[in-house]
């Protein structure tokens, strides 16, 4: 079997390589690449392709996909707090220049209101 052949693995293999890839290059990653760490990722998780022999079944490790779960999460919500903070700073920064315009409104009203009581 040449190197690189995927006959020896299951079809289930097959479509969580697929999956895996498709998240890879939504991530940005180049299509090969993807391709590259996809099988790395189904290889360390259910131990390469199916072998002959009784009893040679082995649970999935999912250790793998958990912490691409974990990394992309993480990456999403500092993306979010990012983008919120920005846009907090811009609302709080129009609230000080409208407050500032209103106390300077009020102050030039009370002013003329003082000068005209004497």
């Amino acid at each position: 079997m040449p190197r690189g052949d995927k006959s020896s693995y299951t079809s289930k293999q097959k479509r969580q390589a697929e999956h895996i890839e498709e998240g890879y290059e939504k991530r940005g990653v180049s299509r090969r690449e993807a391709a590259k760490r996809a099988w790395a990722t189904v290889n360390k998780e259910t131990g390469g392709g199916k072998k002959s022999g009784s009893g040679r079944g082995k649970k999935t490790n999912r250790s793998a996909s958990r912490k691409g779960g974990k990394k992309a999460a993480a990456s999403r919500s500092t993306r979010k707090r990012a983008s919120s903070r920005s846009s907090t700073r811009r609302k709080s920064s129009t609230r000080k220049s409208a407050s500032r315009s209103r106390s300077r409104k009020s102050s030039s009203g009370s002013r003329s209101r003082k000068s005209a009581r004497r």
